[in-house]
């Protein structure tokens, strides 16, 4: 066999040398890969040259890209949200609230703790790409064989494969006789593919039957099983709950900032025009004053709560067997509109099924059924091997014959032949295989191929894969075709409900597989998921680049209803291409190959089994087997969206009425109605109860929901308004009361420390009241009535406010008539909040729905004039 050198390396470094990808080197000609990789078969490469080699190429392993921990640790502090509450902490720090400073960066280090807690799983999707590789490999160096790290692997390396080993790296197979090979985690073959000398062998998968030898064509991130973990690791959307979050922090900072620019210039006026009077006690006042503004307008608990909700809400998918392992799963699964599915033991059961025989010289189904189950062997644990045993009625036939030679398949003669003995003592020879080749071995005259290949056609054509059957009884002199046997892979029997509940639900469902396109067809057309099956081969490019799809690729993958002979980077694109136009997409998968996207997904799905690597790269993990749980998934996803988006309306409606009440109060009165300690632990006394808003009774939404800021915004914009004149008109006549004796005696009211108590506990009360308001789309006194828990925690919170007000725990103490007084008119002021509510959600429901009518009207004639230009050109063509 002659040899080559290494092709010569670029000045640009090591990085250049890098040889082609597996995928050219399967192209080539067996003599030229030789000869490119420069090594000798029957010795193997130099240890010096492998050396060499290796400090060239690096490593057979996976890049890992290490971040310092401080530098981790720093990033938990950054973002719009974690800035506003520094600032708060520092400002208060500046003027010596420390009592403020502890509360607002405990709550900090709360939410950091979070974040970090949540950054520990993001790698776990490439760590178990990096168990799947070989950890040893059995390598020929110097004209020896010897066990060496799979690591210390480079191009060239002549390397042997056997039963039960990981391949180490992927490979051109260069001797041997065959070899079976599962790679059903890496492409989504539900069968293990038979390998021949010429064919290529992946990185990770696993050698079934059979040893051969091979050569190394890539290592590392070169390999078919590296590229897919560099899709992993560049795989990833950002959570919308993440965005909400950031979107309301900077509509509130634009608030506040407005209301500070206001407050800040009415005291320097006051104090350098009015009282030309100017201190740095002045100062230090004006900057109090900021700091109460800031420390309202933050919601600093925000991120706490949501990610307290949606973990409450991810016991609850526990006990529907989902395991949530990202948090934001949970959002992203209500909002969901396209589910693209894994076909291969996620809509079937992957595992072989015969159909009824379709008989040829045999007189009984099961007379054939038991020719092939005798050409089998149970042991091997080939799935065909075992269908046909499977297939048997009565197992017990089997006794009746010893076998006494087997020969396995082979992809050359593409059948298997036992030669077993009957009760009586008499031989009989047995095979089975692909119908060609037993066609062959019969010697079938032109009508029956004819009959043979016009059979294998029809059944193709329903998505069966086709096992012929022969007999001999004269020692092999001359064979029998006794049948075919259909195979094929079938639904589960959950499969065709849960699609049709998530179809119900608003959510179209995808077939992905790697599977031809037949088998994918027939199996859409069984479970009613539609027709129109692509190859991915028929619409992506070759020189596929996922992140810039053409717009003509991504709108024949939104017509598609399911693809077939898909590889992880067509996974990968797909959902990138449904998220490009704007839908949120489900993945679901159990396979290394279906890592990269179902970490793209916004909610990738682990089923029932799925390997380390999907179970990492996946954000919600299905443990039941099938997708019947999924339906169950999307409905509770629903009810917690909607209390986080309760919440939410609540949260800034409050925020609006604590920083407005705050500086009229300051600009109009010249006093400070609440101090920083008050709205601080208002804050607190708000929120913590709130947490248990993750139990409420909330309705499932018939349609798939996500944020709508435009619409959150304005029903909490109107609803805020409305308790500044609830809040502000208590305020007055709590001023009102100071200044006119009788009424201040009428109300038990006497320092403005009492007044600031009072608006204290009005906004605690009217805040849990605002929230009965908030949580549902009807009056806030019919069904759907608060869960018992939610209700408990406000009564108890509420108790506890009072409590505080009357016996004077951290604020100046106020009457139980007071008390009682601010209670009936937050009552009174439900009323209105909830008219408000009905309003607001009418006017803004008919606009949004006048626009999207709108919207639709004008791209209608546009995307039919498109189709008709296309259909002109295509005839012009």
């Amino acid at each position: 066999m002659a040899t080559g050198p290494l092709p010569p390396r670029s000045a640009a470094g090591p990085a250049a040398a890098v040889p082609p990808a597996a995928a050219d080197y399967g192209k080539m000609p067996l003599d030229e890969v030789l000869t490119r990789l420069g090594v000798d078969p029957r010795r193997g490469l130099a240890a010096d040259e492998a050396r060499r080699r290796l400090r060239a190429y690096g490593p057979n392993a996976l890049p890992e890209k290490r971040v310092s921990l401080w530098r981790k640790i720093l990033g938990y502090f950054a973002g719009p949200m974690a800035y506003m509450i520094e600032a708060a902490a520092i400002v208060s720090a500046l003027i010596g609230h420390w009592n403020d400073f502890a509360i607002i960066f405990a709550l900090l280090l709360f939410n950091a703790g979070l974040e970090f807690w949540q950054d520990r799983k993001a790698s776990n999707a490439l760590a178990a790409l990096k168990k799947g590789l070989a950890l040893e490999a059995t390598v020929l160096r110097d004209g020896e064989w010897s066990a060496r790290p799979a690591a210390e692997l480079t191009p060239g390396d002549i390397v042997k494969i056997r039963l039960g080993v990981v391949v180490p790296a992927d490979l051109r197979l260069v001797s041997g006789d065959y070899a079976s090979i599962d790679q059903a985690a890496l492409t989504g073959e539900s069968l293990p593919v038979a390998k021949k000398v010429g064919d290529v062998a992946y990185s990770g998968s696993i050698v079934k039957q059979g040893e051969m030898i091979g050569v190394v064509t890539a290592t590392g991130a070169n390999t078919f099983f590296g590229r897919t973990a560099s899709l992993v690791a560049g795989a990833g959307a950002a959570s919308h709950a993440q965005k909400a979050m950031f979107e309301i922090g900077d509509f509130l900072i634009v608030v506040a900032v407005a209301l500070a620019a206001v407050l800040v210039a009415v005291k320097v006026y006051r104090d350098l025009v009015v009282a030309d009077d100017w201190s740095m006690a002045d100062a230090l006042s004006i900057l109090q004053f900021v700091l109460v503004l800031m420390v309202a307008s933050i919601p600093v608990a925000m991120p706490a709560v949501f990610s307290v909700t949606m973990a409450l809400g991810a016991l609850a998918l526990s006990k529907e067997k989902a395991i949530v392992s990202k948090l934001s799963a949970i959002e992203e699964m209500a909002g969901v509109d396209i589910l693209c599915s894994d076909k291969t033991g996620t809509l079937t059961k992957n595992q072989l099924t015969l159909s009824e025989p379709i008989l040829f010289e045999s007189k009984d189904a099961q007379d054939c059924i038991l020719a092939a189950a005798l050409a089998s062997k149970l042991e091997d644990r080939d799935a065909i091997d075992t269908a046909c045993i499977d297939a048997l009625k009565d197992k017990d036939a089997l006794r009746a014959y010893s076998m006494t030679k087997f020969i396995p398949f082979d992809p050359v003669a593409k059948r298997t032949q036992a030669t077993v003995t009957d009760a009586q003592g008499k031989s009989i020879i047995v095979s089975k295989g692909a119908p060609q080749a037993i066609v062959d071995l019969v010697h079938a005259d032109a009508d029956i191929a004819q009959r043979v290949k016009r059979i294998v056609d029809e059944l193709a054509e329903k998505g069966s894969r086709s096992l012929a059957v022969a007999r001999s009884e004269d020692d092999g002199a001359t064979f029998r075709l006794l049948g075919i046997l259909p195979m094929f892979d079938p639904p589960r029997a959950d499969s065709k409900v849960t699609i049709a509940a998530a179809r119900a639900k608003g959510v179209v469902v995808k077939m992905v597989t790697g599977d031809d396109t037949a088998i994918a067809i027939e199996t859409a057309r069984q479970l009613g998921l539609g027709d129109h099956i692509v190859a991915a081969a028929d619409i992506f490019p070759k020189d596929l680049d996922p992140n810039h799809l053409s717009a003509d690729v991504v709108d024949a993958i939104e017509r598609a209803d399911g693809f077939a002979r898909v590889f992880p980077e067509h996974k990968y694109a797909i959902v990138k291409a449904l998220q490009q136009r704007g839908h949120l997409v489900a993945m679901t998968g159990d396979g290394v190959n279906d890592a990269p996207a179902l970490k793209q997904a916004d909610c990738g799905v682990a089923v029932s089994g799925a390997t380390d690597a999907a179970r990492g790269a996946a954000a919600l993990i299905i443990t039941a087997p099938g997708l019947s749980v999924i339906s169950s998934a999307i409905d509770e996803a629903r009810r917690i969206f909607g209390r986080i988006e309760s919440y939410t309306t609540y949260r800034v409606a409050l925020t609006i009425d604590i920083m407005f009440v705050v500086v009229l109060s300051s600009v109009l009165l010249g006093f400070t109605p609440l101090t920083a300690a008050m709205i601080v632990v208002m804050s607190l006394l708000d929120d913590a109860p709130i947490m248990t808003i993750a139990y409420d009774n909330t309705p499932v939404e018939p349609r798939p929901i996500r944020w709508r800021m435009p619409r959150l915004l304005a029903i909490a914009t109107v609803l805020g308004l409305v308790c500044v004149v609830e809040s502000f008109g208590l305020l007055l006549i709590g001023v009102r009361a100071l200044a006119r004796e009788p009424l201040g005696e009428a109300m038990q009211l006497f320092s403005p420390q009492q007044l600031q108590t009072m608006m204290f506990l009005q906004l605690v009360v009217g805040g849990h009241l605002l929230l009965l308001v908030a949580r549902t789309q009807r009056w806030f006194f019919l069904p759907p009535f608060p869960a018992w828990k939610l209700l408990f925690a406000i009564i108890a919170t509420q108790l506890l406010a009072a409590a505080m007000c009357y016996f004077g725990w951290l604020v100046p103490p106020i009457s139980l008539r007071l008390i009682g007084i601010v209670w009936a008119y937050c009552i009174g002021f439900m009323f209105i909040l909830g008219l408000a509510r009905k309003i607001v959600a009418r006017v803004v429901d008919h606009r949004m729905r006048r626009q999207e009518k709108s919207v639709a009207t004008v791209e209608r004639p546009l995307s039919g004039g498109l189709a008709l230009a296309r259909q002109a050109a295509s005839s012009r063509g």
